[in-house]
């Protein structure tokens, strides 16, 4: 990687080989609109975004109707909290893990925010959900890396109130470990390509119930028909994709999941690195062994100096407050430094990372 070292793959994964080929042919040889057009190429995209609309079904154990490509989480969040019809009137519950993207969107409608207790692991205690209209659930942190037991917090919640919406955060989660929306039981979930290794600008909403939900963005593509003064829309998926569809980033998403499956981050690097950094006297550790990323902060040193002296060592990670403001506030800290792996990473790399530490903190 240009001599490189990137430890910063929680932030944005780096493209397989596979993915960019897909997207350099599909632009130089098969380039075309979707859902416009009549000529044999234009059909071909559509046979192309339907066939990855599939995969990714079935990468989650869901249907096809029920994906909505978007531009990434932070889109699905926000068109998520507006499909809901949100007001004062109305409770969601959230946690302190969540990304500011998880989180914002149902701020903004203006309904009562109620939080889901952690425990003191800073896990969410799926045993005490409290009764909400919606529940938002990050399935792991960009902080603390540890998965959380997704159908549980739903079962709770559902306990709670049987009529409760339930959505899922699965940006950080998605890269580690296989999703399956029917055992979960989430009525939403979402992430964004370019967590596994897609590009950036698509992403990925799972609807449970798409016929259930009205659209919030209008436009091209979505409608079927004007008849007069009535509007008739399109079924879902299409009803909820206005506009032209980022179809370069489409047609290399396939090619980043099946990379994804086959190839998951070796997690023993970051135990590796765990059990070394743990060593040192000066450096803090604040994600467990067994998470999928290694947070961190040096007594003494701001996470942004860190970061600095790092980088002109020639190795990328993470510093500050990842988009994570309230568990670096309940951690009592200002920001950390965050080590996350690829499966193009290797041990000799975080070797040598451990020494620039110990350089850098001496």
């Amino acid at each position: 990687m240009n001599k490189i070292i990137y430890l910063d793959a929680a932030a944005s994964y780096p493209k397989p080989g596979t993915v960019i080929e897909a997207e350099v042919d599909f632009l130089q040889n098969k380039y075309a609109n979707a859902g416009r057009g009549v000529c044999a190429r234009a059909g071909a995209v559509d046979v192309m975004v339907d066939g990855v609309r599939e995969c990714v079904a079935d990468f989650i154990g869901a249907k096809k109707n029920n994906i909505v490509f978007t531009s990434g989480t932070t889109a699905a969040m926000n068109m998520i909290a507006r499909m809901l019809n949100l007001d004062a009137g109305k409770t969601v519950a959230v946690s302190d893990l969540d990304h500011h993207s998880a989180r914002l969107p149902f701020v903004q409608t203006g309904a009562r925010i109620v939080l889901c207790p952690l425990d003191d692991n800073y896990n969410i205690d799926s045993k005490n959900i409290p009764y909400a209209d919606v529940v938002v659930i990050t399935a792991m942190s960009n902080v603390i890396g540890m998965p959380q037991d997704v159908a549980a917090i739903v079962g709770c919640a559902k306990l709670k109130n049987p009529n409760v919406i339930t959505v899922v955060d699965a940006a950080q989660f998605v890269v580690h470990s296989e999703i399956d929306v029917e055992k979960w039981g989430c009525d939403f979930l979402c992430f964004s390509g370019h967590k596994i290794g897609a590009d950036t600008g698509v992403g990925v909403m799972y609807i449970k119930n798409p016929d259930n939900y009205k659209p919030v963005f209008f436009g091209g593509g979505m409608v079927n028909k004007i008849v007069g003064g009535d509007i008739i829309y399109n079924s879902a998926p299409d009803v909820f994709e206005a506009g032209t569809l980022p179809l370069t980033q489409i047609a290399g998403l396939k090619n980043a999941i099946a990379d994804i499956k086959k190839n998951r981050p070796d997690l023993n690097l970051i135990k590796f690195m765990y059990d070394e950094l743990s060593k040192i006297e000066k450096i803090k550790i604040l994600s467990g062994r067994d998470s999928a990323l290694l947070t961190f902060v040096v007594d003494g040193m701001h996470a942004l100096d860190f970061g600095a002296l790092i980088g002109t060592r020639g190795v990328c990670v993470r510093v500050g407050k990842m988009c994570a403001s309230w568990i670096h506030q309940i951690m009592g800290v200002p920001g950390s430094i965050r080590i996350s792996v690829g499966a193009y990473n290797s041990k000799d790399e975080v070797k040598t990372v451990i020494g620039y530490i110990k350089e850098i903190i001496k």
